[in-house]
Order: structure tokens, then C-alpha cells, then sequence
């Protein structure tokens, strides 16, 4: 048992430690590209920071154990708009919605970040459902990123990645690498852990592991308290809890098969609709999510990790 408890922790280690490889690489061609922060970091700074949620996918359907990346990508969702962002709103005081997450890019985003709860909740995910999400993705993708993004001058993209990148490419092969591997060992541990607490995979990756494999966006807010780069940050919790759902439909297509929900999936799907629900309602306000918001949204995560424990566990 303690052998397990180590590796566990170490693989929670590994992400961190190597998402924050590829987190420096990736904020310096944010500053080299001079165009808008939160559409570079929603498009690159949010693909590497879900690595960890990629990883943990593709081994789960290689252990043909679908359970698993369907519960760490809702659960990821909740922890990014009920502790993440929340805890960003409460260090920094407010934070500020940028003009490309306004309006109705604001309502279709929130949709698409929802969309693989309102597929699940008949308790099933098939190849439809996996179609519809990577569809719903690439409208919202297109839709922020043509706004001061990188589909707007996707020539000045690419000479600022030609130049003088080859450190950064490196860290970035180590970083993936790093958090790969990292990603496997918590998975593997996870199944240890399920059996011998008799606890369902699903509930242990919507609790734990989405808190494991967000340490990278975590990292974020901790850089953000001393650097004041709220803008990059957001950018990169609103593109991570978006590539959930590209990820969603990918591996759901991969899996090819039907995967039936069999445990109490019911209350984390409630509780992200109920977070993204109340986030809209802060952020269309006045374009701010305030530190009394954010603390709303925490005493959200709370709630939901207790009663989940205690219905679980206890």
C-alpha cells in the first residue's frame, strides 16, 4: 500500500512538474506573436495543459475502461469553473471577461464546455455523441479565434514559431513526455485504488484524478498572484475545459463502442450545468467574475466533493 500511495503522488508530481515545462515554453509565444493573449492561450496554452487529460484518455480506452476518461473530463470541467477559475477571482479580486469570451461567443462556449454532460445524462455515449461534440469544438474554436486570434494572421504565426524556437520545442518533447508517462502511473494507481477501496473508477477520476491531471492550470494561479497575468490564465482554463469536450468526442469515436454509465454519474453532471449556470450569470453581468462570485462558485466545489465522498465512501 505505501508503494502505491508513492507512485500515485509521484505521478501527480510528474504532471505538475511537466506542464510547467510546456506552460513557459508556450507563454513565451504568447509575448513573440502580439496578437491577443487570451485567444493564443485558449488555442496552445489550452491544448498543453490538458495533456494530462489526453493521456489519462488514451490509457483508459487502451485498458478498456471508458469509465475512467468519461469521469476525469467532466470532473476536470468542474474543478476548472468551480475551483480553478473561482480561486483566480478570489487571489486576483476580479477577474476581467475579455471581449473574446463576451456575448455570444460567452454562450457558445459555456454550451460547448457542457456538452458532454447534457450527452450523458441518458446514462450512455456513442459515436453520435462523440460527432456532435467534436463539431460543437471547432464552431467555438473558430468563433474565438477569429477575433484578434491566430486564424487572423496565421503567417505572422508561423515566422515567430520558424524563429529561434528550438529550446522551446525542447521543452515542450520533455514536458509531453514527462507528463505521459506521469499520466499512466496515476491511471494504473487509480484502478489499484478502486479495487481495493471497492470504489467505482468513475467516481475516482471525477474526484481525484481531475484534480490531478488540472495541476497544471492550479500552477497557473499561483504564477498569476505574482506575475498579474490573469489575461493568459483565463485564456488557458476557458481552452482546456473546451478541449475536454474535443477530447470527449475523440476518444468516444476511438472507443467505438457504447459506454454505459453504470454509476452515480447524476449529481457531478447536475453540479457542472448548476456551475456553468452561475458563471454565465456572473460574467454577463458586468464582464467581471468577482471575488464574492468566485467564492460562490468554491463553496460549489465543496459541496460537491463532500457529498460525493459521503454518498461514496463514508
Amino acid at each position: 500500500m505505501p508503494l502505491h500511495i508513492t507512485l500515485y503522488v509521484l505521478g501527480f508530481i510528474g504532471i505538475w512538474l511537466g506542464a510547467g515545462l510546456i506552460i513557459s515554453s508556450v507563454e513565451k509565444f504568447s509575448h513573440k506573436l502580439k496578437l491577443s493573449s487570451f485567444s493564443v492561450s485558449f488555442l496552445i496554452l489550452g491544448l498543453f495543459t490538458s495533456l494530462g487529460e489526453i493521456s489519462v484518455g488514451i490509457t483508459s480506452v487502451l485498458d478498456n475502461d471508458p469509465e475512467i476518461f468519461v469521469g476525469n473530463l467532466i470532473g476536470a470541467s468542474i474543478v476548472l469553473f468551480t475551483l480553478v477559475i473561482p480561486l483566480l477571482a478570489i487571489t486576483g479580486k476580479k477577474i476581467k471577461i475579455n471581449p473574446e469570451f463576451q456575448n455570444f461567443n460567452l454562450i457558445s462556449s459555456l454550451v460547448v464546455i457542457g456538452m458532454p454532460v447534457i450527452l450523458s445524462f441518458d446514462g450512455k455515449i456513442d459515436r453520435l455523441d462523440g460527432i456532435i461534440s467534436l463539431i460543437l469544438f471547432v464552431f467555438a474554436a473558430v468563433l474565438i479565434e477569429s477575433k484578434r486570434g491566430l486564424l487572423q494572421k496565421p503567417s505572422t504565426v508561423v515566422h515567430h514559431h520558424i524563429l529561434r524556437v528550438g529550446p522551446e520545442i525542447l521543452k515542450i518533447v520533455v514536458g509531453v513526455l514527462i507528463v505521459y508517462l506521469s499520466s499512466n502511473s496515476v491511471v494504473e494507481q487509480t484502478m489499484y485504488f478502486s479495487q481495493i477501496l471497492r470504489i467505482s473508477p468513475f467516481l475516482i477520476s471525477l474526484v481525484l484524478v481531475s484534480l490531478g491531471t488540472n495541476l497544471p492550470e492550479l500552477s497557473l494561479v499561483v504564477r498569476t498572484v505574482f506575475f498579474k497575468d490573469k489575461e493568459i490564465a483565463f485564456g488557458d482554463y476557458v481552452g482546456s475545459a473546451s478541449y475536454n469536450t474535443l477530447i470527449f468526442g475523440g476518444l468516444t469515436l476511438w472507443y467505438g463502442k457504447t459506454i454505459f454509465l453504470n454509476n452515480s454519474y447524476i449529481i457531478s453532471l447536475l453540479v457542472l450545468i448548476i456551475g456553468l449556470f452561475l458563471f454565465y450569470l456572473f460574467a454577463k453581468s458586468k464582464n467581471t467574475l468577482t471575488r464574492k462570485e468566485g467564492f460562490c462558485l468554491l463553496y460549489l466545489y465543496l459541496l460537491f466533493v463532500y457529498v460525493e465522498v459521503t454518498l461514496h465512501v463514508v
